[in-house]
């Protein structure tokens, strides 16, 4: 196309994109008003009406476009407002989303140097500096080489944590990488309470879900480590391999940090892989005053973290990091010779491709290092002791309301609670009583979702009835934010 041809169209697409940045500006703002719902619910068949979902064979029209996206934002939840506590993400980060729109305009994918320079060199920065506060001195009083570990960003903590599994497996038997592991009779062990992507992923690596030995929790959802030990013991006299014991730091419901020193002395015992799924706490590395609460980790061959939960970098954003400096090449490299060229210009460990199990992948990195340069440390750190701070007074004021019941002490973020409406009240001997409390929780859910007026998760866990989860990972929120989620459920409990 010559260049006369080609200016109406620049011009087309250039007002396109001034009006769609207009419109995407005025929605996150508009977006987090705390006097805006969280979500303007619409039944499926009524949305199905408001937006036309069909795909045509004629081109529509940008203004039609346009008009398109402004309903798409319309009728979706407002991940970034207040009252939207609902998964272990939330808010909405300017600096952020600055990193997300440079991303998505750059479009390129990190496999070699040559194809992303900068942002190869800013995953080799940003994974250096966790594995620093992850495992070095100046967090954990211990010493380790210049040249220690390495990592890998991940789409998804459940892809670390498959990762992981991956890394244990070729630890033990490097042959599996050629081989399998048929014949190997592997099993590893996780908490009941842990996250089911390890036996998602022991299914898809070929170990097999039944072969995730899960191990009891005491009442704050933490492992037991001497129901640990009697496993490994008796899967060990029945002949099977023994290969990775995954501890949580941050259960998914109650929040639960798993005693992860002691878990490592077992791992050294019986010569064990040791992953830590830090998907959900492994934020409070960031700070000097909660950091302790993941004392041991240190000790863990592998550690899976998500920025885009506790740090609230914008989704997704997840990391894999090791110990094991050479181990992630090792068991994933297959030297590809249309892409990793042995006689390039420049020096092959810059090609960093070839020790993941993507080829390609999106440069995930860079919303999590702008908002670090616009935070710095100390700005991550504020947040998450903010964040600590109104988690502690969610649960001084439950404790103090007649209307709220805790389900266990929290040991992180999580609060987790039973709301016991006027119609239950003073009636804990009625031999239904379980079966009525267990009801509340989904009617409070839909009053309150198609209200707008809140967002939060609600879950069964074991033989307790249906409690409510609050997370929160948005750090503008206030106490008075907390004052309005109980008096909501207040508000709406009188109708139940």
């Amino acid at each position: 196309m010559s260049d006369w041809q080609s200016i109406p169209v620049e011009e087309k697409h250039k007002s396109f994109l001034e009006s769609l940045s207009s419109i995407l500006i005025k929605n996150i703002f508009d977006g987090v008003k705390r006097d805006e719902p969280v979500i303007k619910w619409r039944d499926p068949d009524h949305l199905s009406e408001l937006i036309s979902f069909d795909l045509t064979d004629e081109p529509k029209s940008q203004g039609l476009i346009l008009k398109i996206i402004k309903d798409i934002y319309n009728f979706s939840v407002k991940t970034g407002h207040p009252y939207f506590m609902n998964q272990l993400f939330s808010g909405l980060d300017p600096y952020g989303l600055a990193g997300q729109w440079l991303t998505d305009s750059l479009n390129v994918s990190i496999y070699t140097y040559e194809v992303a320079p900068v942002l190869t060199l800013m995953e080799q920065t940003l994974i250096k500096q966790m594995l620093e506060m992850f495992y070095k001195s100046d967090y954990h009083n211990i010493s380790v080489p210049q040249s220690f570990g390495d990592g890998l960003f991940c789409p998804g903590g459940s892809f670390a944590n498959g990762t992981a599994i991956n890394l244990a497996r070729y630890w033990l038997k490097p042959e599996s990488k050629d081989y399998g592991s048929s014949a190997l009779n592997l099993v590893m062990f996780a908490s009941e309470d842990a996250h089911y992507s390890l036996q998602k992923w022991a299914s898809m690596c070929g170990i097999g879900e039944k072969n995730v030995i899960l191990i009891k929790t005491d009442e704050q959802g933490r492992m037991d480590t001497h129901n640990l030990e009697v496993n490994i013991l008796a899967q060990k006299q029945q002949g099977n391999t023994c290969f990775m014991v995954s501890a949580t730091a941050g259960t998914t419901v109650l929040g639960a940090i798993d005693p992860l020193n002691e878990i490592a002395e077992i791992c050294l015992k019986y010569k064990l892989w040791f992953h830590v799924d830090a998907a959900w706490a492994g934020g409070l590395i960031m700070s000097r005053k909660y950091r302790t609460l993941l004392d041991g980790i240190q000790k863990a061959d592998s550690i899976a973290f998500n920025p885009h939960k506790l740090l609230a970098v914008p989704q997704q954003c997840s990391m894999l990091l090791t110990k094991h400096c050479e181990i992630l090449k090792s068991a994933h490299s297959k030297k590809a010779s249309y892409l990793f060229q042995k006689d390039k210009f420049y020096p092959q460990d810059y090609d960093v491709g070839d020790k993941y199990i993507q080829c390609g992948r999106r440069a995930d990195v860079l919303k999590f290092w702008i908002m670090w340069q616009a935070k710095g440390t100390s700005g991550f750190e504020n947040h998450v002791n903010h964040l600590m701070f109104l988690s502690d007074f969610l649960k001084s004021e439950i404790e103090r309301r007649v209307d709220f019941k805790l389900v266990a002490k929290p040991s992180f973020i999580n609060v987790c609670f039973w709301y016991i409406p006027p119609s239950l009240k003073n009636k804990y001997s009625s031999y239904n009583y379980n079966e009525n409390l267990h009801k509340v929780a989904p009617q409070l859910k839909e009053m309150m979702t198609r209200r707008g007026s809140l967002m939060i998760g609600y879950q069964p866990l074991r033989q307790k009835p249906n409690f409510f989860r609050f997370v929160v990972q948005n750090s503008g929120l206030l106490t008075t934010d907390v004052d309005y989620v109980l008096e909501e459920f207040e508000r709406l409990g009188q109708a139940l």
